[in-house]
């Protein structure tokens, strides 16, 4: 298939479930590799000597590069072919995962951690962006359906894959796994699957916006998590300096002809309210799982493995629902989705506070999991076509990584800020009291930021937007449609020419995990 045939494959033929199968494949490397190193942590810190704030590291050098360049690997993919910049980001994430795989010492495996999220930043965008490019429009909502939920799969089925790499091979072959993985994609996506690209994309690239970003998550994640060890002067210049780093960007993004974040994407109040409920629930999400597997082997004293059991509820209702969820949410839009989905996974934290030193599998563990994977089944799929819809299908791989962006930051300060605010610290993830008391203090926070994400959606998300017939092409960017190759236009020139009232954005159309 040729990149003029875009916007014509259907579902169900053959070349559509190979390009499906390529994109889940590839998408599933970053997303399993966000959860499976989760159960392994305990046994990274005891076999390498690492105290916790390494441990946190050794996920947030992942999320940290993942987060803070994922907006131009969706730009580098828009520009030079999606396909093309998804493979060469599958190739680095391999061969990073094998210097993981190969570290003598945590901070080796922090480094090679950081280099693993580049590839993440480079493959991750692609994937859906393919799928929003070449699929049909009336195939596009379950395309992304079983995207998110097969997706969603890797994720909830990486604790289980983890536990029974741990307790057998070693934690090494968690990182080894994704070698033949990549190789499987390669083959696929070379095969099958067609390029697309923006084909009006030109101008040079926001290289400072870029580095901006990353050093003002850095700087901050830097503040949040050597908090836990007392707020020293150190701490509070890290955080000072993310303030403004972060507020140098936001001066960047407005000023260059190109850049990596198009603030007019946020002229559209929807866009920006689905990005919000992003932030909100995937930071629980985050804090959730990274906190739930310490609990699960420090205090109730599960196996690695059995830990990873205690997940598999969410990945079967993953695997059976999420395409009928992104199906549901396009009949009768994103709100109901969108309100109930973080509400219902409150209710399934605040579940998780039964979980205690003897904890039992049936009774503690399992309803409260099960609850929470109904939530994330009705939430995950209609948030991810939602971000989509809001903007034209040609600015997908920009939107998709503005959205993926937002998840991976959220998780990146969750896993950094918790243990802090939970008072847990230091080697104290080894002393069951000390690990008990924190986890419970964290679920509460998490709930209420799953409420949060809740209220923010039902306050703000249309019923209807996910309509063909109401809304069959987003509000376009005005930057791009009026010719004007400035900084982003104030929201009354979306008013003047694109009929649209000032000061209010596009409302006309909505988008990870």
């Amino acid at each position: 298939m040729t990149t003029s045939e875009a916007g014509t494959l259907r579902l169900g033929t053959a070349q559509g479930r190979w390009v499906l199968l390529a994109t889940v494949l590839g998408s599933s490397m970053a997303m399993l590799d966000g959860t499976v190193v989760n159960v392994a942590l305990p046994r990274i810190g005891t076999d390498l000597g690492a105290p916790l704030a390494a441990l946190q590291w050794t996920l947030n050098a992942y999320l940290l590069t993942l987060a803070g360049l994922i907006l131009l690997g969706g730009a580098l993919g828009d520009r030079y072919g999606r396909r093309r910049v998804f493979l060469i980001g599958v190739l680095w994430f391999a061969a990073a995962s094998a210097a993981c795989a190969a570290a003598p010492t945590i901070e080796v495996l922090i480094a090679a951690r950081a280099v693993q999220g580049i590839g993440g930043a480079l493959l991750t965008p692609g994937s859906l962006a393919m799928l929003q490019a070449v699929f049909h429009p009336d195939d596009r909502s379950a395309a992304v359906g079983l995207w998110s939920g097969l997706g969603g799969v890797s994720a909830a089925i990486g604790p289980f894959l983890g536990g029974w790499l741990v307790d057998g091979p070693g934690w090494r072959w968690i990182f080894l796994l994704n070698v033949p993985l990549a190789v499987l994609v390669i083959a696929v996506a070379s095969r099958h699957v067609p390029e697309s690209r923006d084909e009006s994309a030109t101008g040079r690239f926001d290289a400072l916006g870029a580095a901006l970003a990353a050093l003002a998550l850095g700087s901050v994640t830097y503040a949040l998590t050597a908090a836990g060890g007392g707020l020293s002067p150190e701490v509070w210049l890290a955080g000072a300096a993310g303030v403004l780093l972060g507020a140098a960007f936001v001066v960047v993004e407005r000023r260059v002809p190109e850049p990596m974040l198009p603030l007019g994407l946020f002229s559209s109040r929807l866009f920006t309210a689905v990005n919000l409920v992003t932030l909100c629930v995937y930071a629980a999400f985050s804090g959730v799982f990274f906190l739930l597997v310490v609990q699960l082997q420090i205090v109730s004293g599960f196996s690695p493995l059995v830990s990873g059991l205690a997940l598999v509820p969410i990945t079967v209702l993953m695997l059976a629902l999420s395409a009928r969820a992104g199906r549901l949410g396009k009949r009768i839009g994103p709100r109901l989705p969108l309100t109930v989905g973080p509400l219902i996974c409150a209710t399934g934290v605040l579940l998780m506070l039964r979980i205690g030193a003897d904890a039992s599998y049936w009774t503690d563990v399992l309803p409260a999991v099960t609850v929470m994977g109904c939530g994330m089944v009705l939430l995950v799929a209609p948030l991810t076509a939602t971000v989509l819809a809001a903007v034209e299908v040609r600015h997908a791989g920009i939107a998709s990584g503005v959205n993926n962006a937002a998840a991976r930051a959220a998780g990146l300060l969750a896993v950094a800020a918790l243990p802090a605010l939970a008072g847990l610290s230091g080697d104290a993830y080894q002393v069951p009291a000390s690990v008990d008391s924190a986890f419970r203090i964290a679920m509460m926070i998490c709930a209420g930021l799953l409420a949060a994400g809740g209220l923010t959606a039902f306050t703000t998300v249309r019923g209807n937007v996910l309509a063909p017939e109401d809304h069959p092409v987003a509000e376009p960017d005005c930057r791009y449609t009026c010719g004007t190759n400035g900084p982003p236009l104030d929201p009354g020139h979306v008013g003047a020419d694109h009929g649209e009232g000032p000061a209010t954005g596009s409302a006309t159309g909505p988008t990870q995990a």
